[in-house]
């Protein structure tokens, strides 16, 4: 067994779930108060809505459903849709290994987790279930909107802006600037990445570009605190950590002993598995599932269901504000997922 392949396989995919978490962040930075108005309204528009935010990459979607949550401004059903509907920073690696099948599998989670949003309402009736009135209560400031950030986008085109940072570079902005720099220099180069010119290449290439005019147009504030402290620091170390292990124990496994073999006669506890680690507010033990569908190890409703189940970093504020709720989300979900995936291996998928 090789390591040098599998570190870059690792480094690459942290490399894109760092481009499109920055993106994704920049981006909700700019329409997190739009979307808050939105979900203002009846309980077919917080279904939609919650799952629309759970369905879209990386945790921060399930970070505002929390957030209007304990606000009381969504139902718990929603609440139980929006985390069906979230993959965690797990999304952003599925859609660098199988995007045609992740979009297809986000789809179905952001339609599943409508159904279930309206079927979880009506069972806490009959179950006699209380949400936690006690956690409706504001948040942090650093989890509302950011105001300068936002003066950024509006003014993130102007070449005046990026004079201004460029006039006084701090260290951060340097740095974040030459990690992007080389990795669009080693995915160009074919160094890391398709060694032929591809849509993928293409794509790695116009992500590092759309990153480094983020990177040149936001304010200090919005570099320090939401790319350095939140992508970096807390998510991207992890991310290439549970990866390279990820990968390095599947191809141990698959040179060492008959792994396929072994998983293609034990589906049901494979799965079973799969499903009990989701429930664990971690994003990166989902990962081995993903790499294992990536290798054809498993068939796409093991995948469903560990995707179904777990939510990535999405229940960890929802933990601080009531334990109660967070482990009957976790259940619902647990006992929805195992349903559908198990429907969906008998029927051979």
């Amino acid at each position: 067994m090789e390591i040098l392949p599998v570190f870059k396989h690792a480094l690459l995919i942290s490399f894109f779930v760092f481009v499109m978490m920055l993106i994704v962040d920049f981006v909700d930075t700019a329409s997190k108060r739009r979307i808050s108005d939105l979900m203002r309204g009846g309980l077919w528009r917080q279904y939609f809505l919650s799952a629309f935010l759970g369905s879209t990459p990386g945790c921060l979607g399930a970070f505002m459903n929390v957030s209007l949550y304990v606000h009381g401004m969504i139902s718990f059903g929603a609440i139980v849709g929006g985390m069906i509907a979230t993959s965690g920073d797990e999304a952003f690696v599925m859609l660098s290994q199988f995007p045609l099948t992740a979009m297809a599998l986000f789809i179905l989670l952001f339609f599943s987790g409508i159904i279930f949003a309206w079927i979880s309402d009506k069972l806490i009736i009959l179950l006699k279930f209380t949400p936690c009135e006690s956690c409706y209560e504001a948040l942090c400031e650093q989890c509302e909107p950011d105001t300068s950030a936002i003066t950024s986008i509006k003014d993130g085109l102007r070449v005046k802006r990026i004079v201004q940072n460029f006039q006084s570079l701090s260290f951060t902005r340097v740095f974040l600037l030459a990690l992007i720099l080389f990795f669009l220099i080693m995915v160009a180069t074919g160094i890391l990445g398709p060694s032929d010119w591809n849509w993928k290449r293409i794509t790695f290439i116009v992500l590092s570009f759309l990153s480094l005019m983020v990177s040149s147009v936001v304010s200090e504030h919005y570099l320090h605190d939401h790319i350095w402290h939140h992508i970096i620091k807390k998510h991207l170390f992890r991310v290439f950590l549970w990866s390279f292990g990820a990968l390095l124990i599947l191809d141990w496994g698959l040179s060492s002993w008959n792994m396929e073999v072994f998983i293609q006669h034990n589906l049901v506890w494979v799965m079973v598995i799969g499903a009990l680690l989701g429930l664990i507010p971690e994003s990166g033990p989902h990962l081995i599932f993903v790499m294992m569908y990536a290798k054809g190890l498993i068939p796409f409703s093991i995948l469903l269901t560990t995707s179904f189940i777990q939510d990535g970093h999405g229940m960890l504020p929802m933990l601080s504000y009531s334990l109660k709720d967070s482990l009957m989300i976790k259940a619902f979900n647990l006992v929805f997922g195992l349903g559908v995936g198990g429907t969906l291996l008998a029927l051979g998928l």
